[in-house]
């Protein structure tokens, strides 16, 4: 086993609450600069900007794991993480289908900005991406396992948009096994109140919307190697 210094939770441009300034090219690279070996790129409900964040990690050497950060039904959010970028894309469709389709307004919410490689803007997403899906929280995790991918809940120790939050317990029958935190400091006092994360993989992800917020090499993962699926494998694993 390997540590790994990690960040997987990463807004884009895409993302209309992420700042222009968060171009796969640059939020990659800022990554790089700042000594992460792994990142996992999630925007709001959509996939869409991850192959050219993987084209970045492959040249700057930093391992990126395509993902999304999915809003249920019950608007608690949800980070899924897939092993290729097909299976990201397949997912990506079927959450588009089934997200609130409510039209964004840029001057409102901000640009949803679809980037190539070049990071040139090849497009946009008409829908609002902050909205909600119909898919629950409960089916969350049984989706994305279809899809080959790993579902946890996001930023569990928040008090908005999180499952603690919205949903007030860790409901019974859940399987994941992973949870993120966005601040450790809150971990002891959540662990006490809600005992199910006990066995559950803690992480701590910064939820970057602006390059200077992507985490410093803070934060290790031990996983086999920087491969993708030895680290979803490694998310995945209960403490015991």
């Amino acid at each position: 086993m390997i540590p790994l210094f990690y960040d997987l939770h990463i807004h884009s441009c895409l993302s209309p609450c992420g700042d222009d300034a968060m171009t796969p090219a640059d939020l990659v690279g800022m990554a790089a600069v700042k000594g992460l070996d792994v990142i996992a790129l999630t925007d709001h409900n959509t996939c869409r900007n991850c192959p050219a964040a993987m084209y970045h990690g492959a040249n700057y050497g930093v391992t990126v794991i395509p993902g999304m950060e999915l809003t249920t039904v019950e608007e608690v959010h949800v980070i899924c993480l897939f092993p290729t970028l097909e299976d990201a894309l397949a997912f990506d469709a079927l959450v588009y289908e089934r997200l609130m389709p409510v039209p964004n307004r840029e001057e409102i919410f901000g640009k949803q900005q679809i980037m190539d490689k070049e990071d040139k803007v090849t497009g946009t997403v008409e829908n609002l991406l902050i909205n909600a899906t119909s898919i629950s929280f409960d089916d969350a995790f049984s989706l994305a396992e279809s899809y080959h991918g790993i579902a946890y809940p996001a930023h569990v120790d928040k008090a908005s948009t999180s499952l603690i939050s919205n949903l007030g317990f860790i409901p019974p029958g859940s399987t994941f096994s992973c949870a993120e935190f966005h601040n450790f400091s809150n971990l002891h006092r959540i662990r006490k109140d809600h005992p199910y994360l006990e066995k559950c993989n803690v992480i701590c992800c910064s939820d970057a919307h602006y390059l200077e917020d992507i985490h410093e090499p803070d934060y290790q993962i031990y996983a086999r190697s920087k491969n993708v699926n030895d680290i979803l494998d490694a998310l995945q694993r209960r403490r015991k």
